[in-house]
C-alpha cells in the first residue's frame, strides 16, 4: 500500500458490490471517507432486563434461554422466517429473523441454548419481540463476567441509507480499522501540526479514529470527538484563511471619495441623522474602499437598522471616484423596491444627466429580466457609457450582454439567495475586481459568520434607527380558539380605520394550473419555502394561498377595504404597480407570498397577519415581521397556526412571540434546522463537511481554530512544511468545494 493508505479506495477493502452502494448512496470512496463516517449515535445495551419489564421502543439486553425456535415460510413460499422464543422465567419473548438470516441462525438458535439478546423491542400480533437481534450464545461455564462484557457494550449505530444498513457499515469500518492496524497505521498523515495537537491536548489521528468506532467508554468517545472536531475547524478555517490570503493580495483600484461631491450632497440632504452604528460600519468600509485589494465585507444587522442606506453611501462613494455599483438583489419586488427607496432618497441626484437634474448627480438604473427591449437597451447603454454609476437589478445584470464602463464596487443583497456562479459572473465584469460588499436581512451568529463567511470581514448594525417602534407579536391558536381569528381580522380593520396598512402573508400564490405550485401545495410548502420548512412540518392540509385568500378576506370580514393580492407570478409592472399603490396609501390591506419579506418599506403599514405561520421559519418570521414597525406608529403582528399547543412548531412561534432580538432568534433558528454545509450547500449540492463540529455548539473551537489556522497560513501561505494539512485540505475540498471557495 503507497501514499496515505485513507485516500486507498474502498474496492481493495470492501470488493466492489458494497464499495459501489458506499459510493453511490453515502459518497463514500475511500478508507478516509469510511473511516470519517462517524456513528450518528450509540446504543448502549445497558443493564439487563427481566423478559416481564420489557419498555418498547428501547434498546434491551436480555440473558434467556432458548424455549423453541420455528422455521417458517410466508408469501406463499417465498420466504423465510425464523421464530425464536426465549424465557427467563419471568416472561417470554420472539426473537424474528427474515430470509438470509434465517437460514442463517436456524443451526445456532436450537433449544436449550442460553444466550445474550440485545436489540430494540417492538411489539407485532401483540406479542413483543426483537427483530435480527445482536446476540452470544454462552456455553454453561460462561458466568456473569461474559454477561457484563457483552451488556455494557456501546454499539455503534451510523448513518445508513436502504441499500446499506448500519451494522454492514460497521462491519466495513471494522474491516478498515483491522487492516490499518495491522500496518500500525503506518503512512497515515497528520493534519494538525503536532505543536498545535500538543497545547491543546488532543488524541494522535489514529487513536481518536479507534475510539470513536470502538469505544469502551463515554470518555473514549468524547475525547475523539475533541479531536476529530479539531480537525474540522481547523481544516476548514486553513481554507478560509488562505482564501482571505489570496484576496488581499489581488489588485484592486483604491476608491476614495472626495469632500465634494457625491455623497457629500447626498448627506447635506438627509433628513436625518446617522446611528453611531451606521457610522462605525461606514467607516469600516470606506477604510476598506480605500485600500488597493478588493474588499470583502459582510454587513448584517438586525431588520430595519439601514443596511440600505450604509449600502447606498458606499456606492455613491465609489461613483464620485468615477467607478459604478452595482446591487445585486435576488427577486423583481426587491429590485424594484430598492431602485424606488434609492432614488426617493436621492432625489435629483438620481437624476444625473437629466433636465432637472444635479450636476453632482448620476444615473441609477434598474434591469430586470422582464424589462421591456426598449428600456433594456437605454440601461445597457447607459452601463457601458458609464452615463449610469448605479444599477440596481436581478440575475439580468449577469449576462453576457451587460457590459460596464468601470465596475466598481458589487452589492450583494441576501446572499444566501445566490449561486457563488452567479456571484463571480457579476464580479468578473470588472477590469480589476471589484470590491464586494454582501449584504444579509437575517442576523447570523458569531460562528456561523466565521465559518459560514469565514472569508469576509464582517460588520453589525444593531442598532435600530432613532423613530422605529415596538412590534407586539402574538399566536393565534386558530383551530383551538377560532374566534381569535375573528378578533384578528377586527384588529387589522381598526388599524385601517386609524389610518394605517395592513399585510396579510400567506405560504403559496394558490394558481394550481402551476405544476411547481401545485407540488409545493401537496407537500405541504410553499414553493418559495422550502428549504425554510421547518423540521416537524407534517402531513396535512395545503397551506393557504394568496389568491384564496384575499377573495375571501374581501367577501367576509375585509369586506369594504381595499384588499389587493401581490405575489411573485404577477407580470414586473403589475407588482410595481401593486407595491407603488400600496406605498401610497391607495391600497388598504396587500395580501402578499413572502415577495415582501426583505427590503419593503411602508412605514405607514402597522399590522401583518402571517396565517399557517407555523411553515415559515424562525428567521423568516423575524424578516417578515420587520416590515411593520417602520414609522412612528407601533407594530403589531399576528401568527395564525392550527397546530397543536405542545407541539414543537408552536413553541417554535412562542420565540418569535417572546423576543425581538433577531441574533438570539437566529441561534434558536440554526438549533432546529442545524446548519448544513457551510461551505455552501445549496451551491455546492455537496454532502455537509461538518460531521461532529457544530457551529453553534462549538464556539471555542471555531474560534481558536480560526486563530491557529491564521497563524499557520501567515507563516506558511503554500502549507509546504505542512504536507499532511494540505493533503487533508485536498480530501476537504472537493471539486464542487474547491469551486465554491475559489469563486466566493
Amino acid at each position: 500500500m503507497s501514499g496515505n493508505p485513507l485516500d486507498e479506495s474502498l474496492k481493495k477493502l470492501v470488493g466492489d458490490r458494497t464499495a459501489k452502494v458506499l459510493d453511490e448512496h453515502l459518497r463514500l470512496r475511500t478508507v478516509g471517507d469510511l473511516l470519517h463516517h462517524y456513528p450518528r449515535r450509540y446504543a448502549e445495551r445497558g443493564e439487563l432486563t427481566r423478559l416481564a419489564d420489557l419498555p418498547v421502543d428501547e434498546y434491551v439486553t436480555v440473558v434467556a434461554q432458548i424455549a423453541k425456535a420455528d422455521k417458517r415460510t410466508y408469501g406463499r413460499g417465498s420466504g423465510v422466517r425464523l421464530e425464536v422464543v426465549v424465557t427467563d422465567g419471568s416472561g417470554s419473548l420472539t426473537l424474528v429473523f427474515f430470509s438470509k438470516a434465517a437460514h442463517a441462525h436456524a443451526h445456532r438458535l436450537i433449544p436449550g441454548r442460553r444466550g445474550m439478546f440485545s436489540g430494540k423491542v417492538s411489539v407485532f400480533n401483540r406479542t413483543r419481540q426483537l427483530a435480527h437481534p445482536d446476540y452470544q450464545l454462552l456455553d454453561a461455564d460462561e458466568g456473569e463476567e461474559a454477561v457484563d462484557a457483552f451488556a455494557n457494550r456501546l454499539i455503534p449505530l451510523y448513518p445508513a441509507v436502504k441499500q446499506i444498513t448500519s451494522w454492514r457499515i460497521a462491519q466495513a469500518v471494522d474491516t478498515a480499522l483491522n487492516s490499518l492496524g495491522a500496518l500500525g497505521w503506518a503512512g497515515v498523515g497528520e493534519p494538525l501540526p503536532d505543536a498545535l495537537r500538543a497545547s491543546r491536548g488532543l488524541e494522535p489521528l489514529p487513536v481518536a479514529l479507534e475510539k470513536i468506532h470502538r469505544p469502551g467508554t463515554k470518555a473514549d468517545i468524547e475525547a475523539a470527538r475533541k479531536r476529530l472536531k479539531w480537525d474540522e475547524a481547523f481544516v476548514l478555517q486553513v481554507a478560509l484563511a488562505r482564501r482571505r490570503a489570496d484576496e488581499s493580495a489581488l489588485p484592486a483600484v483604491p476608491r476614495r471619495p472626495g469632500s465634494d461631491g457625491l455623497l457629500a450632497a447626498f448627506d447635506a440632504k438627509l433628513p436625518f441623522t446617522l446611528t453611531d452604528g451606521q457610522r462605525s460600519v461606514t467607516a469600516e468600509i470606506f477604510a476598506d474602499l480605500a485600500t488597493d485589494h478588493p474588499m470583502h465585507r459582510l454587513l448584517q444587522g438586525e431588520v430595519g437598522s439601514g443596511k440600505t442606506l450604509v449600502a447606498l453611501r458606499a456606492m455613491l462613494g465609489v461613483v464620485d471616484t468615477g467607478g459604478q455599483a452595482a446591487m445585486l438583489a435576488p427577486t423583481e419586488v426587491l429590485a424594484q423596491q430598492h431602485h424606488r427607496s434609492v432614488t426617493e432618497m436621492m432625489g435629483e441626484l438620481a437624476q444625473g444627466g437629466m433636465l432637472g437634474g444635479s450636476d453632482l448627480g448620476t444615473k441609477v438604473v434598474l434591469l430586470t429580466g422582464s424589462m421591456g427591449t426598449a428600456a433594456r437597451r437605454r440601461a445597457l447603454l447607459d452601463l457601458v457609457t458609464g452615463e449610469a454609476g448605479i444599477v440596481i437589478g436581478t440575475h439580468a445584470l449577469i449576462e453576457d450582454k451587460v457590459k460596464f464602463h468601470d465596475l466598481g464596487l458589487v452589492v450583494v443583497d441576501e446572499q444566501h439567495r445566490f449561486g457563488v456562479e452567479q456571484r463571480d459572473a457579476l464580479r468578473a465584469k470588472a477590469e480589476q475586481p471589484p470590491h464586494l460588499l454582501v449584504m444579509t436581512a437575517t442576523p447570523i451568529p458569531r460562528t456561523v459568520a466565521m465559518t459560514v463567511f469565514g472569508d469576509l470581514e464582517t460588520s453589525v448594525l444593531d442598532q435600530l434607527p432613532a423613530g422605529r417602534s415596538p412590534i407586539a407579536t402574538h399566536v393565534v391558536p386558530a383551530a383551538e380558539k377560532p374566534h381569535f381569528l375573528a378578533r384578528a381580522w377586527e384588529r387589522v380593520r381598526e388599524e385601517v380605520e386609524g389610518g394605517h396598512q395592513a399585510y396579510v402573508v400567506c405560504p403559496r400564490i394558490g394558481d394550481e394550473e402551476d405544476g411547481k405550485d401545485a407540488k409545493a401545495a401537496k407537500s405541504g410548502a410553499s414553493a418559495k419555502g422550502a428549504a425554510d420548512k421547518p423540521p416537524d412540518d407534517g402531513e396535512r392540509r395545503p397551506p393557504l394561498a394568496v389568491l384564496e385568500t384575499a377573495e375571501q378576506l374581501t367577501a367576509g370580514p375585509l369586506a369594504g377595504l381595499r384588499v389587493e393580492a401581490l405575489h411573485g407570478r404577477m407580470a414586473p409592472d403589475a407588482k410595481d404597480d401593486v407595491m407603488r399603490r400600496f406605498t401610497a396609501g391607495a391600497v388598504d390591506v396587500l395580501v402578499a407570498t413572502t415577495v415582501i419579506e426583505v427590503g419593503v418599506n411602508v412605514p405607514n403599514a402597522t399590522a401583518m397577519v402571517i396565517m399557517d405561520a407555523d411553515r415559515f421559519g424562525v428567521s423568516q418570521l423575524h424578516q417578515l415581521r420587520g416590515r411593520v414597525g417602520r414609522g412612528s406608529a407601533p407594530g403589531l403582528c399576528l401568527l395564525v397556526s392550527e397546530t397543536p399547543e405542545a407541539g414543537p412548531a408552536r413553541a417554535r412561534l412562542d420565540a418569535v412571540a417572546a423576543t425581538l432580538d433577531g441574533f438570539e432568534l437566529s441561534r434558536i433558528d440554526l438549533e432546529q434546522r442545524r446548519e448544513g454545509d457551510v461551505l455552501g450547500q445549496a451551491q455546492s449540492g455537496s454532502r455537509s463537511s461538518l460531521r461532529v463540529l457544530t457551529v453553534m455548539d462549538d464556539e471555542d473551537v471555531i474560534t481558536a481554530a480560526r486563530d491557529e489556522a491564521t497563524a499557520v497560513v501567515a507563516a506558511d501561505p503554500e502549507l509546504a512544511a505542512h504536507p499532511d494539512l494540505r493533503s487533508a485540505l485536498d480530501s476537504l475540498l472537493d471539486a464542487d468545494r474547491e469551486e465554491y471557495l475559489d469563486k466566493g
